[in-house]
């Protein structure tokens, strides 16, 4: 019999908090960290994104390490996991999962061997599992934007195989020049806030975060059971979902069956919602094949941008906050349904209590994944 995981700590570093409580009073206000830029290191034209001040980063770091020789995504890593060591310690039956899609790639812009080898995947996290001691070899995943909440679906299989008893997740990714210039050669950046699933929806914002869990076999202080995954590629295009949505269909249902529950137990979606014609539509289409389109729906990227691979597990964080505050959030930015199948986005913020939710998430390359939680009682 499978050992059942849970979640029993969440953490954020968000331009809307430096903490779960923040971050939710902020949405809950309808505060987006979304703001207009112009940087002209990074684009020549003003552009909309969603990026955490340097200074403000600055300050919550030197409270806690004196050493400041850390890039911007180490420290807004080492923020993100700090708090759970309060009460959690490393040792042989912990992991630590990195999960990242660009890591610390700006490091390439100083063409130097020593700089190269820092914006390796491998060796930012070596750098998180060396601060905070852990002895296990970490983990990277990197698969697009999926990366964030596929890292929760290992972490069970990992605990349930017995390989560990606990696994620490902590999920980034910051705006570089790299990726504003591959989004806008796709022209896929939205000249205004993004707007997911609306009609006049015209692509992604871009956004920068960290998010942490820890993931565990032990119920005590937990708030969530991760009760089944699934993950699916669809091998439809490098850059573009199925347009039938069938990747995210067979990753929901993989899901379910494994948590075993259908459609109609769901209470809550936090979906991708990139807000590009393509993510959307297909989310739309993959909602309505599994009966979901009745099920109150939301995407955050209206707050945060798309924080890529930080996005699912940043999300996977406010979900379960939704779940411990009994509050579902409007989906910022939407105004008129721009999808062929409806869906039941949520427009303004509401009392709910939550059982079980769905979390979803698809990338380039075709990838998709699904999880079910469920509160514990």
């Amino acid at each position: 019999m499978n050992r059942t995981v849970y979640i029993s700590e969440t953490n954020c570093i968000t331009p809307l908090g430096f903490d779960v409580a923040n971050n939710i009073k902020n949405i809950e206000n309808g505060i987006s960290g979304i703001e207009k830029k112009l940087n002209r290191s990074l684009m020549e034209k003003p552009f909309y994104a969603a990026s955490i001040d340097e200074n403000d980063l600055e300050i919550a770091f030197t409270k806690i390490e004196s050493d400041s020789n850390f890039t911007k995504l180490e420290k807004m890593m080492i923020l993100a996991l700090h708090p759970m060591f309060k009460n959690h310690k490393v040792n042989s039956r912990t992991a630590l999962i990195v999960s990242t899609t660009k890591g610390n790639i700006t490091a390439l812009e100083k063409n130097s061997e020593l700089e190269f080898q820092k914006s390796t995947l491998y060796e930012l996290a070596k750098t998180i599992a060396d601060y905070f001691g852990f002895t296990c070899e970490p983990i990277v995943v990197s698969n697009a934007c999926v990366s964030g909440i596929l890292s929760v679906a290992v972490a069970k299989r990992i605990i349930q195989s017995k390989m560990y008893d606990q696994v620490f997740i902590v999920a980034g990714d910051t705006i570089s020049e790299f990726v504003i210039s591959g989004f806008n050669s796709f022209q896929a950046m939205s000249n205004l806030p993004c707007r997911p699933y609306s009609k006049n929806r015209d692509g992604v914002t871009l956004g920068e975060a960290a998010a942490a869990v820890l993931v565990t076999s032990n119920k005590e202080n937990a708030k969530v059971i991760i009760l089944g995954d699934g993950s699916i590629n669809d091998a439809n295009h490098i850059s573009g979902p199925s347009r039938t949505g069938e990747g995210l269909v067979r990753s929901i249902e993989s899901a379910f069956k494994e948590a075993n529950i259908d459609s109609n137990k769901i209470d809550y979606i936090s979906a991708h919602g990139t807000a590009t014609p393509f993510n959307d539509e297909m989310e739309a289409i993959a909602f309505n094949r599994l009966g979901l389109e009745y099920v109150p729906t939301n995407s955050l990227k209206g707050y945060y941008g798309h924080t890529l691979g930080a996005s699912g597990l940043l999300e996977t964080v406010i979900g379960i906050a939704s779940v411990e505050q009994k509050k579902i959030f409007k989906s910022l930015g939407f105004d008129e349904m721009g999808v062929s199948q409806d869906i039941a986005i949520i427009k303004i913020n509401e009392n709910k209590a939550i059982r079980y939710f769905l979390k979803t998430a698809s990338g380039f390359g075709g990838c998709n994944t699904a999880i079910v939680f469920k509160k514990v009682n």
